[in-house]
């Protein structure tokens, strides 16, 4: 019995419930990435590219966008974090279909540092998302 308990000791569990949100460059690793994996959302720097096969959802935010604390339209919340929001209701509402994953198709550094603020500075986009 002890070296059962041993054994069960030894092993540690972990659940990431939050969604997976994986950044890539370029188109190439945009498609890759969609083949790859469960169904996924894509997140995009708007305008936002039609939707590509393998994504069953999309979400865009102007990257160079920077709202003032408590404004009307976002409450101060980055425009990557309400992108974000807005496909996490729609998942959840059922007004998209499921998706397992947000795949994010950010070409620029500026846009890739506003989506890993919005990862960890958010604290409803971080309770929601997870990077990967």
């Amino acid at each position: 019995m002890s070296s059962i308990l041993s054994e069960t000791q030894r092993v540690a569990w972990t659940l990431d419930a939050r969604i997976p949100v994986l950044v890539t460059e370029d188109a190439a690793a945009l498609a890759a990435a969609l083949v790859a994996g469960p169904k996924a959302a894509l997140l995009a720097v708007a305008p936002a590219p039609a939707l590509p096969a393998g994504a069953v959802a999309m979400g865009s935010f102007d990257a160079s966008q920077s709202h003032a604390t408590a404004c009307s339209c976002c409450g101060g919340r980055a425009p990557a974090a309400t992108a974000l929001d807005r496909l996490f209701q729609a998942r959840v509402r059922g007004q998209c279909p499921w998706f397992d994953r947000v795949v994010a198709l950010a070409a620029t550094a500026e846009a890739r540092a506003a989506i890993a603020a919005a990862l960890v500075e958010d604290a409803v986009t971080a309770a929601r998302f997870r990077g990967v």
